[in-house]
């Protein structure tokens, strides 16, 4: 019960997506449950067989972390420079709640989430990418607007989408070339020669 109460602060981390009609931010308990949709909605399109339960519960588990080290945005250089030791830590002290059987299950989620080494894994890494994405295209910028971001910069991070599933990543890009052309994701930089 004290881990399913400490859970509930997740409805008040704040991340930097902003809802569909722009309206506001979302908190990261409502990231999740989306996400939790989409992997219901969109499994048959992994790279891969998936089971879809697991990818729920890794959906699922994997930004609980935030309750102690709140929401890190992708493009935020500084602070992702140190997300991932101070997610280590919060996973610590959080899952440590939990009886030692559930402790290690769900642990072994938000590692395996964390590591992408699976099929399961990957397609959650995917549609995670691809959710902000899409709502950086229906409020026309978003976070993208906010940091300045450059469609080299989005196409890097968003690689991850053709991971886990590559029909998705196809639809992905043609919402960056359109974000592009309406002036919402910014040019990439031409290269130096």
């Amino acid at each position: 019960m004290r881990f399913l109460i400490e859970a509930d602060r997740l409805k008040t981390v704040i991340r930097g997506s902003r809802i569909a009609d722009g309206s506001r931010h979302e908190n990261v308990a409502e990231h999740s449950w989306h996400l939790a949709l989409f992997a219901m909605l969109l499994g048959e399109w992994a790279a891969e067989p998936v089971d879809a339960c697991r990818v729920i519960q890794m959906l699922i588990v994997h930004d609980l972390v935030e309750i102690e080290c709140g929401d890190t945005p992708l493009f935020d250089a500084a602070q992702s420079q140190t997300q991932a030791e101070r997610e280590a830590a919060a996973a610590e002290k959080l899952f440590a709640i939990l009886p030692r059987d559930q402790e290690e299950r769900l642990r072994a989620l938000w590692t395996e989430f964390e590591a992408a080494a699976t099929p399961d894994a990957r397609f959650a890494k995917s549609i995670d990418r691809l959710q902000p994405i899409l709502l950086n295209h229906l409020v026309q910028g978003g976070t993208w607007s906010d940091f300045d971001v450059d469609e080299r910069r989005e196409r890097m991070f968003a690689a991850r989408i053709a991971h886990g599933a590559p029909a998705l990543w196809d639809m992905t890009d043609k919402l960056l070339v359109e974000a592009v052309r309406a002036g919402w994701l910014r040019t990439a930089p031409e290269e130096s020669s």
